[in-house]
Protein backbone atom coordinates (compact mmCIF):
# COMPACT_ATOMS: atom_id res chain seq x y z
CA UNK A 1 0.00 0.00 0.00
CA UNK A 2 1.61 3.53 -0.59
CA UNK A 3 1.27 6.70 0.82
CA UNK A 4 2.56 10.02 1.28
CA UNK A 5 6.39 11.16 2.75
CA UNK A 6 8.35 14.23 2.75
CA UNK A 7 11.95 14.56 2.01
CA UNK A 8 13.54 17.38 3.76
CA UNK A 9 16.43 19.12 2.31
CA UNK A 10 18.72 22.08 2.19
CA UNK A 11 17.30 25.19 0.00
CA UNK A 12 18.89 24.89 -3.20
CA UNK A 13 19.08 21.24 -3.43
CA UNK A 14 15.05 20.30 -3.79
CA UNK A 15 15.78 19.67 -7.86
CA UNK A 16 18.60 17.27 -6.85
CA UNK A 17 16.55 15.49 -4.40
CA UNK A 18 13.59 15.42 -6.62
CA UNK A 19 15.86 13.34 -9.47
CA UNK A 20 17.17 10.82 -6.97
CA UNK A 21 13.62 10.08 -5.94
CA UNK A 22 12.83 9.81 -9.73
CA UNK A 23 15.79 7.35 -9.56
CA UNK A 24 14.36 4.96 -6.78
CA UNK A 25 10.60 4.91 -8.31
CA UNK A 26 8.94 7.22 -6.38
CA UNK A 27 5.62 8.24 -6.98
CA UNK A 28 3.88 11.45 -7.44
CA UNK A 29 6.91 13.70 -6.81
CA UNK A 30 6.30 17.46 -5.78
CA UNK A 31 9.27 19.57 -5.07
CA UNK A 32 8.67 22.37 -2.60
CA UNK A 33 10.44 25.18 -0.34
CA UNK A 34 13.36 22.48 1.37
CA UNK A 35 11.65 19.53 0.67
CA UNK A 36 10.07 17.18 -1.69
CA UNK A 37 6.79 15.19 -1.35
CA UNK A 38 5.72 11.70 -2.85
CA UNK A 39 4.29 8.40 -2.53
CA UNK A 40 5.25 5.05 -2.25
CA UNK A 41 5.19 2.10 -0.39
CA UNK A 42 7.07 0.86 3.06
CA UNK A 43 10.10 -0.65 1.01
CA UNK A 44 10.58 3.14 -0.70
CA UNK A 45 10.73 4.48 3.01
CA UNK A 46 13.21 2.21 3.64
CA UNK A 47 15.41 2.70 0.45
CA UNK A 48 14.66 6.90 1.21
CA UNK A 49 16.34 6.74 4.34
CA UNK A 50 19.37 4.30 3.00
CA UNK A 51 20.18 5.41 -0.77
CA UNK A 52 19.14 9.54 -0.91
CA UNK A 53 22.35 11.45 -0.85
CA UNK A 54 20.47 15.01 -0.23
CA UNK A 55 17.98 14.08 2.48
CA UNK A 56 18.39 15.20 5.53
CA UNK A 57 15.20 13.10 7.07
CA UNK A 58 12.44 11.17 5.80
CA UNK A 59 8.58 11.98 7.24
CA UNK A 60 5.43 10.10 7.09
CA UNK A 61 2.77 12.53 7.85
CA UNK A 62 0.18 10.92 9.93
CA UNK A 63 -2.37 14.21 9.40
CA UNK A 64 -3.19 17.62 7.97
CA UNK A 65 -5.28 20.21 9.37
CA UNK A 66 -5.31 23.68 9.84
CA UNK A 67 -5.59 25.08 13.04
CA UNK A 68 -5.49 29.12 14.22
CA UNK A 69 -4.75 28.82 17.78
CA UNK A 70 -2.64 26.37 20.23
CA UNK A 71 -6.03 24.85 21.56
CA UNK A 72 -6.60 23.60 17.77
CA UNK A 73 -3.76 22.04 17.69
CA UNK A 74 -4.49 20.37 20.85
CA UNK A 75 -7.79 18.98 19.77
CA UNK A 76 -6.40 18.01 16.24
CA UNK A 77 -3.57 15.71 17.85
CA UNK A 78 -6.19 14.06 20.23
CA UNK A 79 -8.34 13.11 17.74
CA UNK A 80 -6.24 11.02 16.56
CA UNK A 81 -6.25 7.27 17.58
CA UNK A 82 -2.44 7.14 19.19
CA UNK A 83 -3.17 3.24 19.79
CA UNK A 84 -2.00 2.89 16.15
CA UNK A 85 1.57 4.27 17.00
CA UNK A 86 2.33 4.27 20.70
CA UNK A 87 1.43 2.10 23.74
CA UNK A 88 1.73 3.06 27.71
CA UNK A 89 4.99 1.35 27.17
CA UNK A 90 6.56 3.49 24.62
CA UNK A 91 8.71 6.13 24.86
CA UNK A 92 8.62 9.15 22.25
CA UNK A 93 9.38 12.98 21.81
CA UNK A 94 8.19 15.67 19.79
CA UNK A 95 10.17 18.01 17.33
CA UNK A 96 8.02 21.12 15.71
CA UNK A 97 9.35 23.81 13.06
CA UNK A 98 7.00 26.85 12.99
CA UNK A 99 6.70 29.45 10.40
CA UNK A 100 3.86 31.49 11.70
CA UNK A 101 2.68 34.68 13.01
CA UNK A 102 0.07 32.73 15.02
CA UNK A 103 2.04 30.42 16.66
CA UNK A 104 5.53 32.07 17.70
CA UNK A 105 7.61 29.39 19.40
CA UNK A 106 8.01 26.15 18.57
CA UNK A 107 8.70 24.35 21.83
CA UNK A 108 4.97 25.50 22.78
CA UNK A 109 3.88 24.05 20.04
CA UNK A 110 5.89 20.64 21.27
CA UNK A 111 4.48 20.72 24.07
CA UNK A 112 0.68 21.18 23.25
CA UNK A 113 0.87 18.03 20.93
CA UNK A 114 2.64 16.22 23.83
CA UNK A 115 -0.11 17.44 26.63
CA UNK A 116 -2.94 15.78 23.92
CA UNK A 117 -1.01 12.57 23.50
CA UNK A 118 -0.30 11.46 26.90
CA UNK A 119 -3.98 12.98 27.73
CA UNK A 120 -5.32 10.93 25.31
CA UNK A 121 -3.66 7.97 27.19
CA UNK A 122 -4.34 8.91 30.67
CA UNK A 123 -8.19 9.35 29.60
CA UNK A 124 -8.16 5.41 28.19
CA UNK A 125 -5.93 3.85 30.37
CA UNK A 126 -5.28 5.57 33.53
CA UNK A 127 -1.26 5.53 32.44
CA UNK A 128 0.59 7.18 29.92
CA UNK A 129 3.79 6.52 27.97
CA UNK A 130 6.93 8.57 28.70
CA UNK A 131 8.72 11.58 27.34
CA UNK A 132 12.33 11.02 25.85
CA UNK A 133 14.29 13.39 24.50
CA UNK A 134 17.55 11.37 23.46
CA UNK A 135 16.70 7.95 21.37
CA UNK A 136 13.31 7.69 21.61
CA UNK A 137 10.97 4.68 20.75
CA UNK A 138 8.75 7.06 18.38
CA UNK A 139 10.43 10.31 16.98
CA UNK A 140 7.28 12.99 15.61
CA UNK A 141 7.35 16.23 13.80
CA UNK A 142 5.14 18.85 13.95
CA UNK A 143 5.54 21.81 11.06
CA UNK A 144 3.16 24.78 10.76
CA UNK A 145 3.02 27.01 7.93
CA UNK A 146 1.21 29.96 8.88
CA UNK A 147 -2.20 28.00 10.06
CA UNK A 148 -1.65 24.90 7.79
CA UNK A 149 -0.15 22.15 9.83
CA UNK A 150 1.47 18.46 9.58
CA UNK A 151 2.09 16.09 11.64
CA UNK A 152 4.72 13.20 10.68
CA UNK A 153 6.48 10.16 12.12
CA UNK A 154 10.29 10.69 11.87
CA UNK A 155 11.40 7.41 10.18
CA UNK A 156 15.06 8.51 10.02
CA UNK A 157 15.95 9.99 14.10
CA UNK A 158 19.23 11.30 13.85
CA UNK A 159 19.50 13.29 10.56
CA UNK A 160 20.78 11.54 7.49
CA UNK A 161 23.79 14.14 6.64
CA UNK A 162 25.46 11.66 9.76
CA UNK A 163 26.58 9.01 7.67
CA UNK A 164 28.53 7.18 10.47
CA UNK A 165 31.98 7.22 8.20
CA UNK A 166 33.36 10.43 10.46
CA UNK A 167 35.74 9.93 12.93
CA UNK A 168 36.63 13.21 13.76
CA UNK A 169 35.91 16.60 12.18
CA UNK A 170 38.02 19.94 11.61
CA UNK A 171 36.74 23.47 12.68
CA UNK A 172 33.47 24.35 10.06
CA UNK A 173 33.19 20.98 8.32
CA UNK A 174 31.51 20.96 5.46
CA UNK A 175 27.21 19.19 5.58
CA UNK A 176 27.81 15.76 4.09
CA UNK A 177 24.50 16.27 2.43
CA UNK A 178 25.34 19.64 1.57
CA UNK A 179 29.06 18.30 -0.13
CA UNK A 180 26.89 15.24 -1.95
CA UNK A 181 24.42 17.81 -3.69
CA UNK A 182 27.44 19.98 -4.75
CA UNK A 183 29.18 16.99 -6.28
CA UNK A 184 25.59 15.76 -8.20
CA UNK A 185 24.89 19.16 -9.09
CA UNK A 186 28.18 19.57 -11.00
CA UNK A 187 27.35 16.33 -12.93
CA UNK A 188 29.89 14.27 -12.16
CA UNK A 189 29.80 11.18 -11.04
CA UNK A 190 33.44 9.20 -11.85
CA UNK A 191 33.67 9.73 -15.48
CA UNK A 192 37.61 11.61 -14.55
CA UNK A 193 39.87 12.67 -11.58
CA UNK A 194 38.34 14.45 -8.67
CA UNK A 195 40.38 16.78 -6.67
CA UNK A 196 39.67 18.99 -3.81
CA UNK A 197 42.43 21.42 -2.96
CA UNK A 198 41.39 22.22 0.58
CA UNK A 199 39.50 18.76 1.77
CA UNK A 200 39.42 19.58 5.46
CA UNK A 201 38.25 16.42 7.51
CA UNK A 202 37.81 15.00 3.70
CA UNK A 203 34.15 15.89 3.10
CA UNK A 204 34.22 15.80 -0.52
CA UNK A 205 36.66 13.55 -1.70
CA UNK A 206 34.69 10.63 0.67
CA UNK A 207 31.07 11.99 -0.91
CA UNK A 208 32.59 11.68 -4.14
CA UNK A 209 34.14 8.42 -3.98
CA UNK A 210 30.64 7.58 -2.85
CA UNK A 211 29.18 8.45 -5.69
CA UNK A 212 31.76 7.33 -8.01
CA UNK A 213 30.65 4.14 -7.03
CA UNK A 214 27.16 4.39 -6.56
CA UNK A 215 27.31 3.13 -2.57
CA UNK A 216 24.60 3.94 -0.38
CA UNK A 217 25.15 6.82 2.03
CA UNK A 218 23.58 4.68 4.70
CA UNK A 219 25.93 1.62 4.76
CA UNK A 220 28.08 3.06 7.39
CA UNK A 221 24.86 4.22 9.86
CA UNK A 222 24.03 2.48 13.36
CA UNK A 223 20.02 2.60 12.78
CA UNK A 224 16.98 4.62 11.47
CA UNK A 225 13.92 5.70 13.64
CA UNK A 226 11.58 3.48 11.39
CA UNK A 227 13.50 0.22 12.53
CA UNK A 228 11.61 0.71 16.12
CA UNK A 229 8.45 1.31 14.80
CA UNK A 230 6.15 -1.57 15.39
CA UNK A 231 5.48 -2.46 11.63
CA UNK A 232 9.66 -2.95 10.99
CA UNK A 233 10.07 -5.57 8.43
CA UNK A 234 13.33 -6.40 9.06
CA UNK A 235 13.57 -8.97 6.44
CA UNK A 236 12.84 -6.63 3.92
CA UNK A 237 15.12 -4.07 5.18
CA UNK A 238 17.89 -6.68 5.42
CA UNK A 239 17.40 -7.32 1.52
CA UNK A 240 17.85 -3.49 0.89
CA UNK A 241 21.14 -3.13 3.37
CA UNK A 242 23.02 -5.85 1.55
CA UNK A 243 21.43 -5.10 -2.04
CA UNK A 244 25.29 -3.96 -3.72
CA UNK A 245 23.91 -4.70 -7.68
CA UNK A 246 23.42 -1.08 -8.13
CA UNK A 247 27.07 -0.61 -7.15
CA UNK A 248 29.90 0.32 -10.14
CA UNK A 249 33.36 -0.08 -10.86
CA UNK A 250 35.46 3.37 -10.70
CA UNK A 251 38.79 3.33 -12.84
CA UNK A 252 39.80 6.90 -12.10
CA UNK A 253 41.15 8.43 -8.61
CA UNK A 254 40.25 10.72 -6.04
CA UNK A 255 42.88 13.00 -4.36
CA UNK A 256 42.58 15.68 -1.85
CA UNK A 257 45.17 18.22 -0.11
CA UNK A 258 45.49 20.44 2.67
CA UNK A 259 48.12 22.35 4.45
CA UNK A 260 47.08 21.74 7.59
CA UNK A 261 49.26 18.75 8.82
CA UNK A 262 46.17 18.24 11.76
CA UNK A 263 43.29 18.86 8.98
CA UNK A 264 44.84 16.04 6.85
CA UNK A 265 45.58 13.57 9.85
CA UNK A 266 41.62 13.57 10.48
CA UNK A 267 40.81 13.59 6.97
CA UNK A 268 43.23 10.01 6.60
CA UNK A 269 41.10 8.13 9.57
CA UNK A 270 37.62 9.20 8.18
CA UNK A 271 38.78 8.38 4.65
CA UNK A 272 39.64 4.93 6.53
CA UNK A 273 36.73 4.81 8.51
CA UNK A 274 34.40 4.63 5.16
CA UNK A 275 36.95 1.81 3.82
CA UNK A 276 37.82 3.98 0.62
CA UNK A 277 41.87 4.13 1.03
CA UNK A 278 41.50 2.69 -2.63
CA UNK A 279 39.65 5.30 -4.16
CA UNK A 280 41.17 8.35 -2.62
CA UNK A 281 44.68 9.58 -1.60
CA UNK A 282 44.96 12.51 1.37
CA UNK A 283 48.28 14.43 1.18
CA UNK A 284 49.58 17.09 2.70
CA UNK A 285 50.26 20.14 -0.10
CA UNK A 286 49.65 23.73 0.04
CA UNK A 287 47.06 24.86 -3.21
CA UNK A 288 50.39 27.43 -4.03
CA UNK A 289 52.41 24.45 -5.11
CA UNK A 290 49.48 22.82 -6.97
CA UNK A 291 50.48 21.61 -10.13
CA UNK A 292 49.08 20.67 -13.80
CA UNK A 293 46.95 17.12 -13.47
CA UNK A 294 48.53 14.80 -15.69
CA UNK A 295 44.78 13.23 -16.32
CA UNK A 296 41.27 14.58 -17.33
CA UNK A 297 40.13 16.46 -13.56
CA UNK A 298 37.40 18.53 -11.52
CA UNK A 299 38.28 20.80 -9.04
CA UNK A 300 35.33 20.95 -6.76
CA UNK A 301 36.49 22.99 -3.04
CA UNK A 302 34.69 24.86 -0.23
CA UNK A 303 37.58 27.45 0.71
CA UNK A 304 37.17 29.69 4.23
CA UNK A 305 34.82 32.33 3.87
CA UNK A 306 36.59 34.03 6.96
CA UNK A 307 33.32 33.50 9.08
CA UNK A 308 34.87 30.77 11.10
CA UNK A 309 38.32 30.18 9.39
CA UNK A 310 39.84 33.33 9.25
CA UNK A 311 43.17 33.47 7.00
CA UNK A 312 45.63 36.14 7.32
CA UNK A 313 45.27 36.94 3.62
CA UNK A 314 41.88 35.58 2.95
CA UNK A 315 41.60 38.37 -0.33
CA UNK A 316 44.98 37.29 -1.23
CA UNK A 317 44.02 33.27 -0.59
CA UNK A 318 41.10 33.96 -3.36
CA UNK A 319 43.41 35.49 -5.83
CA UNK A 320 46.13 32.60 -5.53
CA UNK A 321 43.35 30.54 -6.34
CA UNK A 322 42.05 32.16 -9.36
CA UNK A 323 46.10 32.55 -10.43
CA UNK A 324 46.65 28.33 -9.90
CA UNK A 325 43.24 27.34 -11.96
CA UNK A 326 44.36 29.40 -14.96
CA UNK A 327 48.16 28.93 -14.51
CA UNK A 328 47.70 24.61 -13.66
CA UNK A 329 44.64 23.45 -14.07
CA UNK A 330 44.08 24.25 -18.07
CA UNK A 331 41.18 22.56 -20.22
CA UNK A 332 39.26 21.77 -16.85
CA UNK A 333 36.61 22.91 -14.62
CA UNK A 334 36.73 23.51 -11.29
CA UNK A 335 33.88 24.56 -8.51
CA UNK A 336 33.98 26.75 -6.04
CA UNK A 337 31.44 27.45 -2.90
CA UNK A 338 32.24 30.59 -1.39
CA UNK A 339 30.16 33.37 0.29
CA UNK A 340 31.50 36.93 -0.11
CA UNK A 341 31.26 38.48 -3.36
CA UNK A 342 34.74 40.15 -2.77
CA UNK A 343 36.11 36.78 -2.77
CA UNK A 344 34.87 35.86 -5.94
CA UNK A 345 36.49 39.23 -7.19
CA UNK A 346 39.74 38.04 -6.01
CA UNK A 347 39.47 34.94 -7.82
CA UNK A 348 39.63 37.14 -11.26
CA UNK A 349 38.21 34.69 -13.55
CA UNK A 350 34.43 35.00 -14.97
CA UNK A 351 32.32 32.48 -14.16
CA UNK A 352 30.44 30.09 -16.44
CA UNK A 353 27.72 29.15 -13.85
CA UNK A 354 26.51 30.82 -10.74
CA UNK A 355 24.38 28.57 -8.28
CA UNK A 356 23.09 30.46 -5.30
CA UNK A 357 23.26 27.62 -2.23
CA UNK A 358 22.79 27.93 1.67
CA UNK A 359 25.35 26.70 3.82
CA UNK A 360 23.72 27.02 7.46
CA UNK A 361 22.30 30.28 7.59
CA UNK A 362 24.80 31.58 4.99
CA UNK A 363 23.57 32.32 1.70
CA UNK A 364 26.35 31.41 -0.61
CA UNK A 365 26.96 30.06 -4.09
CA UNK A 366 28.47 27.50 -5.71
CA UNK A 367 30.61 29.42 -9.08
CA UNK A 368 32.19 26.81 -12.27
CA UNK A 369 35.02 28.32 -13.54
CA UNK A 370 35.87 26.79 -17.37
CA UNK A 371 39.49 26.91 -18.21
CA UNK A 372 40.67 26.80 -21.99
CA UNK A 373 44.09 27.31 -23.70
CA UNK A 374 43.32 29.86 -25.37
CA UNK A 375 41.22 33.15 -25.19
CA UNK A 376 37.36 32.83 -24.47
CA UNK A 377 36.24 34.56 -27.66
CA UNK A 378 38.64 32.75 -29.44
CA UNK A 379 37.03 29.31 -28.06
CA UNK A 380 33.80 30.54 -28.72
CA UNK A 381 34.86 31.47 -32.63
CA UNK A 382 36.32 27.66 -32.56
CA UNK A 383 32.26 26.91 -31.36
CA UNK A 384 33.82 24.68 -28.10
CA UNK A 385 30.51 24.54 -25.90
CA UNK A 386 31.00 27.11 -22.53
CA UNK A 387 27.63 26.05 -21.44
CA UNK A 388 26.22 22.80 -21.51
CA UNK A 389 22.09 22.55 -21.28
CA UNK A 390 22.59 21.26 -17.38
CA UNK A 391 24.34 24.73 -17.10
CA UNK A 392 21.87 26.89 -18.99
CA UNK A 393 18.90 25.01 -16.42
CA UNK A 394 20.75 25.58 -13.52
CA UNK A 395 20.82 29.14 -14.24
CA UNK A 396 17.17 29.38 -14.88
CA UNK A 397 16.78 27.55 -11.62
CA UNK A 398 19.26 30.69 -10.06
CA UNK A 399 16.72 32.84 -11.27
CA UNK A 400 14.14 30.95 -9.84
CA UNK A 401 15.80 30.97 -6.13
CA UNK A 402 16.50 34.82 -6.43
CA UNK A 403 12.84 35.49 -7.55
CA UNK A 404 11.71 34.03 -4.66
CA UNK A 405 14.34 35.59 -2.08
CA UNK A 406 13.02 39.05 -3.76
CA UNK A 407 9.43 38.20 -3.14
CA UNK A 408 10.35 37.16 0.09
CA UNK A 409 12.35 40.21 0.87
CA UNK A 410 8.78 42.43 -0.01
CA UNK A 411 7.15 40.02 2.27
CA UNK A 412 9.63 41.10 4.84
CA UNK A 413 9.81 45.12 3.98
CA UNK A 414 5.87 44.96 4.03
CA UNK A 415 5.30 43.26 7.25
CA UNK A 416 7.76 46.50 8.56
CA UNK A 417 5.80 48.89 7.37
CA UNK A 418 2.91 47.26 9.00
CA UNK A 419 4.44 47.54 12.27
CA UNK A 420 5.57 50.75 11.46
CA UNK A 421 2.30 52.34 11.15
CA UNK A 422 1.08 50.31 14.52
CA UNK A 423 3.76 52.50 16.46
CA UNK A 424 4.21 55.81 14.87
CA UNK A 425 8.26 56.65 15.03
CA UNK A 426 9.76 58.97 17.19
CA UNK A 427 10.38 62.29 15.10
CA UNK A 428 14.13 61.43 15.04
CA UNK A 429 14.01 57.95 13.71
CA UNK A 430 12.06 59.66 10.84
CA UNK A 431 14.34 62.32 9.95
CA UNK A 432 16.98 59.58 9.89
CA UNK A 433 14.90 57.72 7.61
CA UNK A 434 13.90 60.28 5.29
CA UNK A 435 18.23 61.18 4.85
CA UNK A 436 18.76 58.22 3.89
CA UNK A 437 16.17 58.38 1.38
CA UNK A 438 17.77 61.68 -0.07
CA UNK A 439 14.64 63.63 1.24
CA UNK A 440 14.75 67.08 2.51
CA UNK A 441 13.86 66.78 6.36
CA UNK A 442 10.89 68.63 7.41
CA UNK A 443 11.56 71.86 9.05
CA UNK A 444 11.37 72.05 12.64
CA UNK A 445 11.69 76.15 13.25
CA UNK A 446 8.32 77.58 14.52
CA UNK A 447 7.10 79.10 17.29
CA UNK A 448 5.50 76.27 19.85
CA UNK A 449 2.61 78.39 20.04
CA UNK A 450 2.31 77.87 16.21
CA UNK A 451 1.01 75.46 14.43
CA UNK A 452 2.52 74.78 10.57
CA UNK A 453 0.04 74.74 7.80
CA UNK A 454 -0.44 71.46 5.81
CA UNK A 455 -1.68 71.34 2.72
CA UNK A 456 -1.06 70.04 -0.99
CA UNK A 457 0.87 73.15 -2.52
CA UNK A 458 2.93 75.10 -1.57
CA UNK A 459 6.85 75.80 -1.06
CA UNK A 460 8.59 73.49 1.67
CA UNK A 461 11.58 75.57 1.69
CA UNK A 462 9.84 78.47 2.71
CA UNK A 463 8.35 75.97 5.90
CA UNK A 464 5.37 74.55 4.66
CA UNK A 465 5.33 70.71 3.69
CA UNK A 466 3.29 68.26 1.88
CA UNK A 467 0.83 65.66 3.31
CA UNK A 468 2.12 62.54 1.83
CA UNK A 469 0.93 58.61 1.61
CA UNK A 470 2.59 58.03 5.05
CA UNK A 471 0.44 60.84 6.82
CA UNK A 472 -2.70 59.37 5.42
CA UNK A 473 -1.46 55.43 6.20
CA UNK A 474 -0.66 56.99 9.73
CA UNK A 475 -4.43 57.97 9.94
CA UNK A 476 -5.96 55.02 8.92
CA UNK A 477 -6.03 55.35 5.55
CA UNK A 478 -4.88 54.54 1.93
CA UNK A 479 -3.44 57.14 -0.36
CA UNK A 480 -3.79 54.72 -3.55
CA UNK A 481 -7.12 53.72 -2.74
CA UNK A 482 -8.92 56.96 -2.05
CA UNK A 483 -9.53 59.30 0.70
CA UNK A 484 -11.32 57.78 3.14
CA UNK A 485 -10.52 54.25 2.45
CA UNK A 486 -9.25 51.98 5.10
CA UNK A 487 -5.90 50.96 4.55
CA UNK A 488 -5.71 47.20 3.86
CA UNK A 489 -2.49 44.93 4.01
Amino acid sequence: MEFEMIAKTFQGLENILAEELTQLGANNIKVGNRMVSYTGNQEMLYRSNFCLRTAIRVLKPIKHFRATSADEVYEAVKAIDWTQYLSNETTFAVDSVVYSTEFRHSKFVAYKVKDAIVDQFREQTGNRPNIRVSNPDIQLNMHIAEYDCTLSLDSSGESLHRRGYRQEAVEAPLNEVLAAGIILMTGWRGETDFIDPMCGSGTFPIEAALIARNMAPGIFRQGYAFEKWSDFDRELFEQIYNDDSQEREFTHHIYGYDNNRAAVAIAERNVKAAGLTGDITIQFQDFKDFTQPAEKSVIITNPPYGERIKPEDLLGLYKMIGTQFKKQFVDNEAWVLSYREECFDAIGLKASLKVPLYNGSLECELRKYQMFSGRYNEVRSEGREIKSDEDRRQMAEKRRFKERRAVKQRLDETDEEFESRIKRPRRGDRDERMRREGRDERPRKFDRDEKPRRFFGGDRQAGDYRKGEKDFRHKGRDFNKGKGRRYED
